[in-house]
């Protein structure tokens, strides 16, 4: 099995090759304004580099978001267009399971709370446990000091993720709330891992109609008025 991932939720942009045996090859970009130029170029080079062909491939997976509402079209759009030239299935992975799955079997026992950041003081955010499992589900949430409250009583939370910093400069000093000095971003790494159980699964999306996960509807800034002469 050979699955091409796809993730362009934020900021950036990363492709990934992965099969039954586990992750075989990857490329990220990590600069502004990357996904729609070099994806195309990391996406040949993360296939040809492996020793394999486009042709190859059984399936293509993109995460879904949430995430940039820009960012998630360019993915979509371009893991979509694959899976018609290709004659392929598509394999859709929310973008914040992806997240938690990078620090699965790091903090045992603790709660993994990855966050993107949404603009202002909102967050893209859920909740899972340490075998990468739903607590709570993705929302988008505005953060105020008693956010997540409740499941800070009586866990430890490790809350990570562009948005991370926003609650941390909310919640002051709590010993059960965790934020990791590394900054941790969505990759296909682990979309292409988690993408091999959805395949194995059958969890495969209709091309045509499939659409990101945006979450909350876009919102674009306001045209400003032209001046009027006295």
């Amino acid at each position: 099995m050979l699955i091409l991932s796809i993730d362009t939720s934020t900021r950036g942009c990363s492709v990934s090759l992965a099969g039954d045996a586990g992750l075989i090859s990857s490329y990220e970009l990590f600069t502004d304004r990357s996904s729609s130029s070099m994806l195309t170029t990391l996406m040949q080079n993360c296939v040809e580099h492996a020793g394999f062909s486009l042709s190859e491939l059984d399936a293509i997976a993109v995460a879904m978001g949430p995430g940039s509402y820009t960012g998630l079209r360019v993915g979509v759009s371009t893991a979509k267009g694959l899976c018609y030239a290709l004659d392929k299935p598509l394999l859709a992975i929310n973008t914040l399971e992806g997240m938690a799955l990078q620090l699965i079997g790091f903090y045992s026992g603790h709660l993994l709370c990855p966050m993107i950041d949404a603009r202002r003081m909102e967050v893209y955010a859920a909740v899972f446990d340490d075998k990468n499992q739903t607590v709570r589900a993705t929302q988008a949430i505005i953060l105020t000091e008693n956010s997540f409250e409740e499941l800070l009583l009586t866990n430890k939370v490790v809350f990570f993720g562009d948005g991370s910093t926003k609650f941390k400069s909310l919640i002051g000093d709590n010993p059960n709330a965790i934020f990791p000095n590394q900054e941790i971003y969505p990759s296909a790494k682990t979309v292409g891992l988690l993408a091999v159980d959805a395949f194995n699964a059958g969890k495969f999306e209709d091309v045509a109609s499939f659409e990101p996960y945006y979450l909350k509807d876009f919102m674009s800034p306001a045209p400003k008025k032209p001046k009027t002469s006295a």
